[in-house]
């Protein structure tokens, strides 16, 4: 396998990083609180970002996802790409791709997933039924991938009657809301094939690992620059051994995250099996995440613990991502019981 990016890949992620670094600043996600950036999901769209992802594919927007992550830009950019490019793309009929993506490019459509399916959403009658109790960027959606409790997966309208949207402020600023379906007949995405509810978890859980990897690698980046330039007893704080040896920890880890998230993706982009190289992605992103936002903090030392401080954000965003799609163990759980279950598992 080949992890180097393609020129396109390579383009895309130098764009991403200049958009991030020049719009998404400590004072601007300041002001956005808990909401969206708008000017920044604009800016994006009006590059074509979110519509390159069609070309570029799972491993192109994990690199983009990581520019977002060292930033911690506010924009609901995996979940619109993960559960509607991609998810419409790939498991869509010809109707739904020629319907739904043009908005989902452009950016007029934003896309929130109700993921993972935990029973809370029920069919009677042809009708939703159901509470799913909080979905990252569910307040900007304008649509809703939702798995029911049989695992189908539907597409539901925001604003249409019987759905209704309650905001939920989360560990992370995501923008998120609980989901409340009474008696919608939303869209089944695609003709029902099996298998699509877990391809599309599959596909986040390393589009999120991705995001991870770049949340800790800004971490880190910011705990570095906080040590070499903070001196105590004369000297640098990155001269002291236990300081360099909790980075070298930190570093260790977030290459462990990006490296599985590239061979996740890679390997979904060249059309092999990819399920368990998925769970080891989240695995890491999950375990190896939180320590690395908790080092992050740590390396500040006191400055660590002001909640304005641009490296608390990092902390927050390193937490969400530890729990959502699954914490360590459980996904730890689920590529045991995989791995069990032999190739022909594996390989769906």
């Amino acid at each position: 396998m080949d992890f180097t990016p393609s020129e396109e890949q390579s383009a895309a992620r130098g764009l991403a990083a200049r958009i991030f670094g020049d719009l998404s600043t400590h004072e601007r996600l300041t002001a956005a609180g808990s909401g969206t950036d708008a000017e920044l999901w604009k800016e994006l769209c009006a590059a074509g970002l979110p519509g390159a992802v069609e070309e570029i594919g799972l491993l192109g927007l994990v690199l983009l996802l990581e520019e977002q992550g060292r930033t911690t830009a506010q924009v609901p950019f995996a979940a619109t790409c993960v559960y509607g490019l991609l998810a419409v793309a790939e498991h869509g009929t010809d109707g739904q791709r020629e319907r739904l993506l043009p908005g989902l490019r452009d950016g007029t459509e934003v896309a929130a997933g109700a993921f993972p399916a935990r029973g809370g959403v029920h069919l009677a009658d042809g009708a939703l039924y159901g509470v799913v109790p909080w979905a990252p960027w569910l307040r900007d959606a304008t649509q809703a991938l939702v798995a029911d409790a049989e695992r189908g997966l539907w597409i539901v309208r925001t604003g249409e009657p019987g759905v209704t949207v309650v905001p939920v402020e989360t560990t992370a600023p995501w923008s998120a809301g609980r989901l409340v379906l009474d008696g919608v007949r939303g869209e089944r995405l695609g003709n029902g094939q099996p298998g699509a509810y877990t391809a599309v978890l599959a596909t986040a859980r390393t589009a999120f690992a991705g995001l991870q990897a770049g949340v800790c690698a800004g971490s880190l980046a910011r705990a570095v620059q906080h040590t070499v330039t903070r001196e105590q007893f004369g000297r640098p704080l990155s001269t002291n051994q236990g300081v360099l040896l909790r980075a070298a920890d930190a570093h260790m880890d977030t290459e462990a995250i990006r490296v599985t998230a590239y061979e996740a993706a890679w390997r979904h982009d060249a059309q092999e099996a990819y399920a368990a190289q998925a769970l080891t992605a989240a695995w890491w992103g999950s375990e190896a995440g939180k320590r690395v936002v908790h080092a992050g903090q740590h390396l500040h030392g006191g400055t660590g613990a002001d909640l304005d401080h641009p490296v608390h954000r990092h902390f927050l965003w390193g937490r969400q991502l530890d729990a959502y799609l699954g914490c360590g163990s459980e996904v730890l759980e689920e590529l045991g019981l995989l791995l069990a279950a032999g190739p022909r598992e594996e390989a769906s």
